[in-house]
């Protein structure tokens, strides 16, 4: 099969406002990963959408990647805020009219954006910061979700952040054919709904709470800052902070999560991108 020059064309969207951060270098090595070792020619650009609010053209990517960042998802009158609404609302509103679709993946703070935006779910400030490594329990329709495939029930990722995503609107949900995919930790002595940790937004829209591209190195990292440890040794205690910090290697923890997601999402939505190119030649 004969592709023309970058087939497929990935625009990363740094969310982090300027602020020191593990994430984009883990989505860049991803990104890049994906790019060195695909059969298609793939483009990489990057854009700073809240510092510089820049956004990318839809018409000139495929693949969207949005990720995490620092600070409140609600509206505060920023101009990068409208930009990123629009973003969303055109990448729906294609994937409507369009055979050849747009793909976005949307981490924690992005997340948070898109639930506020389509009106899915209450997001709200955590009691308490969280912070490390977290299993992540599938719901119903997270055990058929293939993203998730050679995942154990539960996986483990890195959590980290101060809102939540609660309190569900599942007539809003089945309105805009979206699925809950997973949930945080069971908590049996806690008496407070378990929160949102993936929406499946549409067939190509997907959006995690936790951090997919997460690695030991960046986590360990993250660790520096006082309010990640303080965080991580209130929620599990010093023992098992030590214990956490001891298995971060563990080739079925964030190892296997990182290796899974956003690999399966950028081949998949590739594999799509490509067929629906030459079928729209022929």
């Amino acid at each position: 099969m004969n592709m023309t020059k970058n087939d497929v064309r990935i625009a990363l969207l740094d969310m982090n406002n300027n602020h020191p951060n593990q994430g984009m270098r883990n989505i860049k090595e991803l990104a890049k990963a994906f790019q060195e070792q695909s059969d298609y020619d793939v483009s990489v650009d990057i854009f700073d959408v809240r510092y510089k609010a820049e956004m990318p053209k839809i018409e000139d990517f495929d693949i969207f990647i949005s990720s995490g960042g620092p600070g409140n998802p609600h509206r505060e009158g920023y101009i990068w805020e409208g930009k990123y609404a629009k973003f969303l609302d055109t990448i729906w509103q294609h994937n409507k009219d369009n055979d050849q679709k747009k793909y976005a993946f949307l981490i924690c703070h992005s997340f948070q954006l898109a639930v506020i935006h389509f009106g899915i779910a209450n997001v709200c400030k955590r009691k308490s910061y969280s912070f490390g490594v977290m299993p992540i329990h599938k719901s119903e329709d997270g055990e058929k979700e293939f993203l998730f495939k050679n995942l154990p029930e539960p996986f483990y990722a890195v959590d980290s952040r101060a809102y939540q995503c609660i309190e569900p609107n599942q007539e809003k949900l089945n309105e805009l054919g979206m699925k809950v995919v997973a949930l945080e930790k069971i908590r049996p002595n806690v008496h407070l709904e378990r929160a949102l940790m993936a929406v499946r937004f549409s067939d190509e829209i997907f959006g995690t709470q936790f951090h997919p591209e997460a690695d030991p190195i960046g986590f360990i990292k993250n660790l520096e800052d006082p309010k990640n440890k303080e965080a991580m040794v209130e929620t599990f205690g010093m023992e098992k902070y030590l214990e956490t910090i001891d298995r971060m290697d563990d080739d079925d923890k964030i190892v296997l999560t990182r290796a899974q997601i956003i690999p399966r999402f950028l081949q998949s939505a590739a594999e799509q991108i490509t067929k629906n190119m030459v079928l729209n030649r022929c």
